[in-house]
C-alpha cells in the first residue's frame, strides 16, 4: 500500500489579484481617539476613533456623512494617541474587518470597522484653524 500526498495547487496571478481588502478614507475625527495598552510584557498601543466621512450625494432627509469606526495597532495608534483631536481631518488606509460579539441581553451584535495601516494629517494647520470656527456636519 502507498500513502499519495495532495498539496494544494498555487495560486494564479489572476487570483491574488481579486482578493482585496483595501479601504481608503478622508474624514475627520468625531472625538478624540480613545488609546488603551495591551497587557504583558512589551504593551502595544491600541487606538480606537471614528471618522465621519462626508457623502458626495446629499439626499433629503439622509445623513450627510458615514460614521466609520477605525483602530489603530502600536506606532500608528500612538501617532493617534499624541496628534490627532476631534476635528482634525485625515486620510486613512487600510482593510475592512467584520467581527459579532454576544451583548448583555443576549443579542448578537455584529461589527464593522477599518484596521488602520496607513493615516496621515489631510489639511494644513491653517486650514484646521478655520474649520473648527465652522458647524459640524448636519
Amino acid at each position: 500500500m502507498s500513502l499519495a500526498v495532495l498539496s494544494r495547487p498555487e495560486k494564479t496571478a489572476s487570483e491574488k489579484r481579486w482578493r482585496m481588502n483595501k479601504v481608503i478614507l478622508i474624514g475627520r475625527l468625531t472625538r478624540d481617539p480613545e488609546v488603551r495598552y495591551s497587557q504583558g510584557e512589551k504593551p502595544l498601543a491600541i487606538a480606537r476613533y471614528t471618522l465621519a466621512v462626508e457623502r458626495r450625494i446629499k439626499r433629503e432627509g439622509e445623513a450627510s456623512a458615514d460614521f466609520i469606526s477605525c483602530v489603530a495597532f502600536g506606532k500608528q495608534a500612538e501617532h493617534a494617541e499624541r496628534y490627532y483631536r476631534q476635528g482634525l481631518k485625515i486620510a486613512v488606509c487600510g482593510r475592512l474587518q467584520t467581527g459579532s460579539y454576544v451583548n448583555s441581553e443576549g443579542t448578537k451584535v455584529y461589527t464593522v470597522e477599518v484596521v488602520i495601516e496607513e493615516q496621515e494629517f489631510a489639511e494644513a494647520k491653517k486650514d484646521q484653524q478655520q474649520q473648527n470656527d465652522e458647524p459640524p456636519f448636519a
